[in-house]
């Protein structure tokens, strides 16, 4: 099985393929994990993981038309796939943060800024899950609702579509998007590869298919 980590530059790139090449490990099978930016690669792969970290434009713009191409049509064949942090809002039409910048437009809806009132933005650190429209095998693996996962962002995608959205977080006046799928899609805005324990089980139930 060959899970390919899309490396456009940005994101915990290093970290995210230590904490896949971990729970590949423990699941005790023969995955291969690698990094790459090549298109052919992504569409050669099994499974696709998308981080993206920083800036929503910077990240865009590191994206060729080739590869997002490579990896719409990855999502189209039926392949799980994973997005983290700004891969996940990646996914949605657009964000605030970079107006007139499109997204790749997998699920519909925005990106938007968290509301600052009363709390600190970046919404930095630990935060429990609110498990929202029925779940996600993933998030149950991990601990479901109460787990504690990671966060560092200013921004949030919010769907538009019904049964998009499977975890939030609170912060402040902010109900905050935790987890977003859809059939083979998985996207979390917090860090797996952050969250200990509770990031290696949802990494090992996605590596799991």
């Amino acid at each position: 099985m060959q899970v390919v980590i899309v490396d456009t530059g940005y994101g915990n790139l290093r970290s995210v393929e230590r904490a896949t090449q971990a729970a590949a490990l423990e699941l005790g099978s023969s995955i291969q994990v690698t990094r790459s930016s090549d298109a052919a690669a992504i569409q050669g792969a099994d499974s696709v993981i998308f981080p993206g970290q920083g800036a929503f434009l910077d990240c865009r713009k590191a994206l060729s038309n080739e590869l997002s191409s490579s990896i719409l049509d990855k999502i189209k064949s039926g392949a799980p796939f994973l997005g983290i942090c700004v891969g996940l809002q990646l996914l949605f039409e657009g964000s605030e943060e970079a107006p007139g910048c499109a997204g790749l437009g997998w699920f519909k809806g925005q990106v938007r800024r968290l509301d600052a009132t009363g709390v600190k933005i970046p919404h930095m650190g630990w935060n429990q899950l609110e498990i929202q429209s029925g779940g996600h095998a993933a998030l149950e693996a991990a601990g479901g609702d109460g787990a504690w996962v990671y966060f560092v962002h200013s921004f949030h995608a919010l769907p538009s579509e019904a049964g998009v959205l499977k975890a939030t977080v609170s912060y402040g006046k902010n109900q905050v998007t935790a987890a977003v799928a859809r059939d083979n899609v998985l996207a979390t805005q917090f860090h797996p590869e952050k969250s200990q324990h509770v990031g290696l089980s949802l990494l090992k139930e996605f590596l799991r298919g």
